[in-house]
């Protein structure tokens, strides 16, 4: 057996462990992040932290830490509790009766709807209507498509054959 052939033996058990451990300590946190598909925590039941993409998460039983939703809302249902912030970009969050939110709630392109019973630890920010998820989201590329058009006019400037001197 040569040197080659140990070196990939390690480096293949070596790979394994490490998936191994990312898998042991992706379960044992309880984590849950989705595209497209809502994320429901049951009542009675308990989640690490919540992240959806295009989707919205409904709180039943008891999220220890941070939810957060791009394009989707959250919804807390009665005597369902967030230990950390709850964050929604570009849709609503509604708070039911005896729910709670630990943190701070930050809405961004959407509304908030609270009932009075309803608790939140932290502070509360809405940037409600569709201009902040344009400022968020559009003007970054603006400001990019902007700055290539510069390079490329100045490239072009630069590499622009001279004109001869007229006789």
């Amino acid at each position: 057996m040569g040197f080659s052939h140990r070196f990939r033996q390690l480096s293949l058990c070596t790979l394994l462990v490490a998936a191994l451990s990312a898998t042991a300590l992706a379960n044992g946190s309880h984590e849950r992040t989705q595209f497209g598909h809502d994320i429901v925590v049951a009542s009675g039941e308990e989640v690490g932290e919540a992240t959806c993409f295009g989707c919205s998460v409904r709180v039943r039983g008891h999220v220890t830490g941070d939810v957060t939703t791009f394009f989707g809302g959250v919804i807390t249902e009665e005597g369902g509790n967030i230990g950390g912030d709850a964050t929604s970009m570009g849709g609503s969050v509604r708070l039911e009766a005896k729910s709670k939110i630990g943190g701070d709630l930050t809405v961004f392109g959407g509304r908030i709807h609270r009932d009075p019973e309803s608790e939140i630890g932290g502070d509360v920010t809405n940037f409600s209507g569709g201009f902040w998820i344009l400022l968020i989201f559009v003007l970054p590329f603006i400001v990019l498509g902007a700055f290539i058009a510069l390079i490329v006019w100045v490239i072009r400037r630069l590499t622009r054959p001279a004109l001869p001197a007229p006789v």
